[in-house]
Formats: C-alpha cells, structure tokens, sequence
C-alpha cells in the first residue's frame, strides 16, 4: 500500500460524463476501494481533444492552462482517465514548463489572458497523470494486487493503449511508447493473462470518423479482428475514444468489414474493479453495446442489473 493516502484533482473530461458515463462510475467505484481519495474539477472545461490547435495554439494552452491551474490550486496531481486528456493537457504542460525556462514572455502571455478572465495563472508546480499511471507508478501493482479478491484467472485480455497516451507528449512515465507494457503488467496484477496481437499500439481510427467514416471503422476492424485472431477474451482501453468507435460502433464496424465480431470492450477500471470483487452493475457493464455476459461467464459474475 501506499505511505499515505493518496489524493487528486480529479478531470473526469466529456465523454465519461456522457457517452462513457460507465467510465466516471466505474472510476469512481475503484478509487474508493482502493482508498484513493478524488476531489472533482467541477470547473474545469473541454481539453478541447487536440482540435483548439487547429485554430490556435495560444487557444489550446490557454484552456488548458486554466485546467492545471485548477489542480495546482488545490496542490494536487491532475488525474485524467482518458488518452486523449491525458495527451493533450500532459503536453500543454510540457510546453508550458518549456516556456518557464526558455519563454517566459509566452507564459505570461498566457497567464494574461488568464487573469483578464478571473482565473488562476498556471505555475508549473503539478503534474499530469492518467489513471493507468497512478496505478502503476503511485498505488503500486504488488498493491493493487494484494487487494484483488477475485482474480481473473483465464481472461485473455488484449490491450488498446490509444494513441494519445503513448504519443502526445514528449516524455511519458513507467513506459515505452513503442513497446508499453503497462497494462499488460496490470492484467498480470489482478491475475488475467496478456494476449499480443498487432494494433495494439495503433490508432482506433476515431479520429477520422468524422470525414472518413468507412476508413476508421476499417481500422477499428483490422485491430478488433486480430485481437479475436490471437485468442482475445475481450479489449481492454484506457481511452473512452477508443472505446466508443471499438465498442460503441462495433455493429456498424462489422458491416463495414463484413465479418460478425461481438469482442467485449471493458474500460481499464471496470476490470481492475472486477478483480477487486466489486459487482459488474456498480460499474456500468450494462450500458456496454457488445455484451460482456461472455467475459462475466468467465468470471462466474453475470449482469443483475
């Protein structure tokens, strides 16, 4: 266990308070059976999911200036359970720090725009954490693993690490971002057995369904049929993004690729909070578009509610 409570400030970001809101309860639900303590960013806006720099740079680091400076403001680490969050404010503050020691004239820009709006200014003195790296690098896996009381014997589980989280900034923490084995060491901890298979490190195609719709439900087919190739039970993503064109959109991947797939998408604490014994309707499996009964049968937990 940890020497001491641990405690963040908490950006839940949009998906997971709306298409993924099984991914805010599910976050929720772990970190109080672990004893992590979340305090919410009820103020905190959109990370702006990479899109603000399309406009302007300025745009994007300003808002996500604001965001930090939320967490700094409580003298907490910022906690982020999305890929996407994490690569886009993680590196907001990677150029934020730059600018400290190499810049100050933009960073003052920024905490200028800042302070015409009421806000905080960013100060450089947090940092920026994805939930699979609180785990691994702050809780701990020899931890988290003496609280496992109902260990995922069996469950093959294929990683989805997302794009974002391996490459959106600079320098990433406990990990390779070519060949991450974070996830897999936490399958290891709560007793599933890692599967490899090409893609995991690859984009879902998300961001192209916008104006490429057929192309990233082809992709997100190529990953999902290769997964099922290698003996996958289920795909296990730190990222709602990916979860949503993975599983969300799974129906129409399969008709856009011609194969019948049905491969459960579990967000990463929905399965570390199986593991824990916690039961699948206090995690929102249910609101899932493929079923997770075949992984749920695996584990003698069905779905009550």
């Amino acid at each position: 266990m940890p020497t001491s409570p641990l405690r963040y400030a908490y950006y839940p970001g949009c998906v997971a308070q709306g298409a993924c809101r099984e991914l805010h309860q599910s976050t929720q639900v772990l970190s109080q059976a672990l004893g992590i303590e979340l305090i919410e960013l009820k103020k905190a806006s959109c990370c702006g999911s990479g899109t603000f720099k399309e406009d302007s740079q300025l745009l994007e680091d300003t808002v996500n200036a604001r965001n930090i400076a939320l967490a700094e403001h409580l003298n907490l680490p910022l906690l982020t359970h999305c890929s996407t969050c994490q690569g886009v404010i993680g590196h907001v503050d990677e150029r934020l720090k730059e600018a400290q020691a190499h810049n100050p004239q933009y960073l003052e820009q920024v905490n200028g725009l800042l302070c015409k709006e009421g806000c905080s200014p960013y100060k450089g003195t947090t940092e920026v954490k994805h939930l699979l790296w609180a785990l691994v690098g702050d809780y701990g896996l020899d931890a988290l693993a003496a609280k496992v009381t109902r260990p995922l014997q069996g469950l093959k589980c294929a990683a989805f690490y997302g794009c974002y989280l391996l490459r959106g900034q600079k320098q990433i923490p406990y990990d390779d971002p070519f060949n991450p084995q974070s996830l897999e060491r936490v399958f290891a901890a709560v007793g599933a057995t890692a599967i490899e298979y090409p893609g995991r490190t690859q984009c879902c195609g998300w961001p192209l369904s916008s104006y490429a719709t057929d192309q990233a439900f082809q992709m997100a087919g190529k990953h999902l049929t290769a997964a099922i190739e290698a003996g996958s039970d289920c795909l296990v993503t730190p990222c709602p993004l990916c979860h949503l064109n993975l599983d969300s959109r799974q129906p129409e991947v399969e008709a856009a690729i011609g194969r019948k797939l049905g491969l459960p998408v579990l967000h990463l604490p929905q399965l570390v909070a199986l593991a824990l014994g916690i039961e699948p309707e206090a995690l929102g499996l249910s609101h899932h578009i493929v079923s997770l009964e075949p992984v749920l049968r695996k584990l003698n937990s069905p779905i009550t509610a």
